[in-house]
């Protein structure tokens, strides 16, 4: 009803206080990804896998091609990095730095092994893509069945 004048309770904002911070608990807690991300992994990757080859495709901006080193070995996959900093002269206090110096290393096992010395590394618009060709042991073969 308008004009309903209701009597104050000062623990109706406390409990409702309350309900918000069950609430925002309840979330984090049913994804706990948001509650204990750790660290985020750098670079990002895409890996996938043709008939006759793996791909793992790396983001690197800022990275350059000298910078990058790429180790197969067996079916496991590393690539290390280093970000060099800047050095330009410049006047004044930095207000926002977010671009990180410093080096980095991931590693994946792949599904398959694949052949090292036919792996080839190429590195375009801050992308690295890896194509490494599948040992034969994996490849699948189709077999022609003969009529006697």
């Amino acid at each position: 009803m308008a004009g309903e004048i209701r009597r104050w309770d000062p623990f109706q904002e406390v409990f409702s206080l309350r309900r918000a911070i069950d609430r925002i608990l309840d979330e984090a807690f049913s994804r706990p990804s948001l509650l204990f991300a750790g660290p985020l992994e750098w670079p990002a990757v895409d890996i996938y896998e043709t008939k006759d080859e793996v791909v793992v495709k790396a983001a690197v901006p800022g990275v350059r091609p000298e910078d990058l080193e790429v180790t197969v070995s067996g079916n496991t996959v590393s690539i290390r990095g280093e970000f060099r900093e800047e050095q330009e002269a410049r006047e004044g206090s930095w207000i926002r730095q977010e671009r990180r110096a410093g080096s980095f290393a991931r590693s994946f096992v792949l599904p398959v092994e694949v052949v090292a010395d036919r792996a080839v590394a190429e590195y375009e618009h801050g992308v690295l893509t890896l194509r490494l060709p599948k040992a034969e042991a994996v490849k699948a073969r189709t077999i022609k069945v003969k009529v006697k």
